[in-house]
């Protein structure tokens, strides 16, 4: 018989004779050391998986400093445990957040210093979905609306669920909103959170920062509480590194980074006079909805368009994207109408044809509020990624949409008109979605 462990590219053979001849036996092994440091617990793990059985071997210390000092000679211990060196792991995973500053660097750093050095991918989990995945073994089938404390009266917020097909999916990104607005902003998008869900209609609030919101507040609301306490752990970290991994979402060492929300924390004097405390990034979502367009919109829709392009769609070309069936909404605030966004799905990607802001509303966050639509309604669809067109000359667009992630790609020539006989180029942008 021969016996052959798979591991990543690595084959380790030993062969046995029998009577009857050679018969073959491979042992399919995964093996990832795990680092979050995204809160005052310091947690590393190693998760081994070997035919389909896993074992966890975990270490923590809590602490609000210190970390750095326990980070290596646990990932020793853990290793010890497991009985493997470190030239044995395929993969290294650590929380990438959002969570403390510090933290998320130095789980980060961490990670990049052994990817690099052995040669093997790394794998980012966020916080809110470590949150969400253990909420959700409590509660299968329901929608997690995970939330942590994000400090100075704020939290981070997402949505997820559990999809048989395709592991945890966030069916909303992570938002850092002022703990006051958290529910209305739940109340008005949560509609379309279901929609994401199919039939599920329980909808479960986890983790520490619904505690700024209130028990009872979530009560009323009709969310049931789950783990009001409960924030990312070294444990769920490695589970979804692991499922990450089966899935090929990896990403090299020096592409690696932490995930920030909060741009800013410090303020002046004058800044916090002129009202600018906590976080520029926080959106007041108080009478906000999404809603799809309708013919009835268009007029509506295309003054704004003519307000900010200088080419601008024409009525038709709203009326013609609406026949097509495109997805197409419109963002409202209170009673007047803020922005647009219409969207082509493909089979591969989302198309985003138009998107705009009135002009008298820009720099609110709504055109974050459009795209998390789009993001939306792609996974659905189980569609990885967003793709978009903006004019070279447009620096403000192109520097928001990289602030979102969106990479360039390429360049259609002379796609935009430009002038009386004049054309110019199209940047062509996109951003994966990464669920896990």
């Amino acid at each position: 018989m021969l016996v052959v462990w798979v591991t990543r590219s690595k084959f380790h053979y030993k062969a046995f004779e029998f009577s009857r001849g050679l018969f073959t036996t491979i042992v399919c092994m995964t093996r990832i050391l795990s680092f979050e440091t995204s809160t005052t617990t310091c947690g590393i793990a190693l998760i081994s998986e070997i035919d389909g059985v896993t074992e966890i071997f975990q270490r923590t210390v809590e602490g609000v400093s210190g970390h750095a000092e326990h980070l290596l000679p646990m990932a020793t211990e853990v290793l010890a445990l497991g009985g493997i060196g470190k030239d044995q792991l395929d993969a290294v995973a650590f929380g990438q957040g959002p969570g403390a500053f510090t933290g998320l660097r130095l789980a980060c750093g961490a990670a990049q210093g052994i990817g690099l050095a052995l040669g093997i991918p790394l794998i980012p989990v966020g916080a809110l979905q470590a949150v969400a995945a253990a909420a959700s073994a409590r509660h299968p089938g329901c929608l997690i609306l995970p939330a942590l404390d994000a400090r100075m009266h704020e939290m981070y917020l997402g949505a997820c669920i559990d999809d048989p097909q395709r592991g945890l999916v966030m069916v909303a990104p992570p938002v850092l909103i002022d703990a006051a607005g958290a529910l209305s902003y739940a109340r008005e998008r949560m509609p379309l959170w279901l929609n994401a869900c199919g039939e599920r209609t329980v909808v479960v609030a986890a983790g520490d920062g619904w505690r700024l919101a209130g028990v009872d507040a979530l009560v009323s609301f009709g969310l049931r509480a789950g783990d009001l306490d409960a924030r990312p752990t070294i444990e769920w970290v490695a589970r979804l590194a692991l499922a990450a991994w089966a899935r090929g979402q990896t990403v090299p060492p020096e592409h690696a980074a932490p995930f920030y929300l909060r741009d800013k924390v410090a303020y002046t004097t004058a800044e916090r006079a002129a009202g600018e405390g906590g976080n520029p990034r926080a959106v007041n979502p108080r009478g906000m909805t999404v809603l799809r367009m309708t013919a009835a919109d268009v007029p509506e829709v295309v003054e704004i368009e003519r307000q900010v392009q200088s080419f601008p769609w024409t009525v038709r070309n709203f009326e013609d994207a609406l026949h097509a069936g495109y997805e197409a909404w419109c963002l409202h605030d209170g009673d007047t109408l803020a922005g647009f966004c219409i969207a082509m799905m493909a089979p591969d990607v989302a198309h985003v044809l138009v998107i705009a802001v009135a002009r008298g509303a820009q720099r609110r966050g709504y055109g974050l509020l459009l795209l998390e639509q789009v993001a939306v309604c792609a996974r659905t669809r189980s569609v990885d990624a967003i793709v978009l067109e903006v004019r070279r000359s447009n620096e403000d667009a192109r520097a928001f949409y990289e602030k979102q992630g969106f990479e360039t790609i390429g360049t259609r020539r002379d796609y935009y008109p430009s002038g009386v006989g004049q054309r110019e180029d199209a940047l062509v942008l996109k951003k994966t979605l990464i669920d896990a």
